[in-house]
């Protein structure tokens, strides 16, 4: 069982923990954000500083994929780092201390073609809400092999940015063939003795400068048609080792190693919004530079519609934007009456910003 399991296990209770009976419930609110990664918290933050009275839904995946990052060093802030967990206890601190509402549920359905919009969660309860911020985020596509889940955060990761200084002077493996395990990987190499680049097949997706700079580097190797079939431990209970198997002969082998980065993909927690909001190619929420979506008053913020950047850092400013720009929808809703639901607010001209087509928009 991940962290991110086993806290939302303990979820129940805490200060501002939302209460009573099943239903509809009678309140319209301003706000609801859906999700409770860094860009999840941000967003009630900053929509209960605007006295907005947010709700935050935490969903299942309490804290999000930062909740199994054993150590984060790279948020400024804390220059001595601290775990995911707690980082995800002092964001939900400080979005509590200021009025946001947290209900530990998880959202099964949200109504958009009409305003208000309705959000109905696995506790049968019903909220209806002038405007809505999904951060569901995205999950690392696992390998679902033995000892995987096991030793994540004790040597198993799926962000060399965030798990890489803990790896100096070690011996590492890479599963992947795309852009995102030659950029890891390449990186790992800053603190690696040497990074092994375990591969399925005997060429790479990556893109052509990628590879070059990979097969150029003296501390890259490849294992090409390989697959890893299980990862192995010590008696401190870290990664000690990979069982791997050839995919042309079926031939087993082993690789020593300290570490294993996984990077097969990621999928966006997008199962509210199929048929709702437009979705790219690979899932993801389309949203402009303003966070909004096709619906007016629907916002995205973090990994569920960034598929670049995918950091704490870089979530946290998105929830913040998505909550300045929830409420300048409000105030336009006092100002100018109910939005036109299908008006796609992405193609508004954008302060600051070069007017754009908003195809090029969202491929950004």
């Amino acid at each position: 069982m991940s962290e991110a399991q086993q806290n939302g296990s303990q979820m129940p209770g805490g200060a501002g923990a939302a209460k009573g009976g099943s239903g509809p419930e009678e309140k319209l609110h301003d706000v609801v954000v859906i999700g409770s990664g860094p860009a999840g918290w941000t967003a009630g933050l900053y929509a209960a500083r605007a006295n907005l009275e947010p709700l935050l839904i935490t969903g299942d995946d309490y804290g999000g994929q930062v909740s199994i990052t054993y150590e984060v060093e790279n948020y400024p802030g804390f220059p001595e780092g601290l775990s995911g967990p707690d980082l995800v206890e002092k964001f939900k601190a400080q979005a509590e201390r200021f009025g946001c509402t947290v209900s530990y549920d998880h959202v099964s359905e949200i109504v958009v073609d009409e305003h208000p919009f309705t959000v109905r969660t696995a506790q049968s309860k019903e909220y209806k809400t002038k405007s809505l911020i999904l951060c569901t985020g995205a999950r690392p596509r696992f390998l679902e092999v033995p000892g995987e889940q096991e030793y994540t955060g004790k040597g198993v990761s799926y962000c060399a940015t965030c798990d890489g200084f803990f790896f100096r002077g070690k011996e590492l493996v890479v599963v992947g063939g795309g852009d995102s395990a030659l950029e890891e990987g390449l990186f790992l190499t800053k603190f690696a003795t040497n990074v092994r680049i375990i591969h399925r097949r005997d060429e790479l997706r990556a893109s052509k400068i990628l590879q070059d700079r990979a097969f150029a580097h003296d501390k890259i190797d490849f294992v090409w048609n390989t697959v890893v079939t299980s990862i192995s431990g010590n008696e401190n209970g870290v990664v000690s080792g990979v069982t791997t198997q050839d995919t042309l002969n079926g031939s087993q082998s082993h690789i020593d190693t300290d570490g294993v980065f996984v990077y097969i993909g990621h999928i966006p927690n997008n199962e509210l919004y199929h048929g709702k909001l437009d979705l790219d190619e690979d899932g993801h929420l389309i949203a402009d530079p303003m966070t909004r979506t096709n619906i007016p008053g629907v916002f995205a913020a973090g990994e569920i519609a960034d598929k670049v950047f995918k950091q704490v850092a870089t979530s946290v400013g998105q929830g913040c934007a998505a909550a300045m720009q929830a409420e300048k929808f409000l105030a336009s809703l006092e100002a100018v009456g109910l939005p036109d639901l299908n008006e796609d607010p992405r193609a508004w001209p954008v302060p600051g910003v070069p007017e754009r087509a908003p195809e090029l928009m969202a491929a950004d």
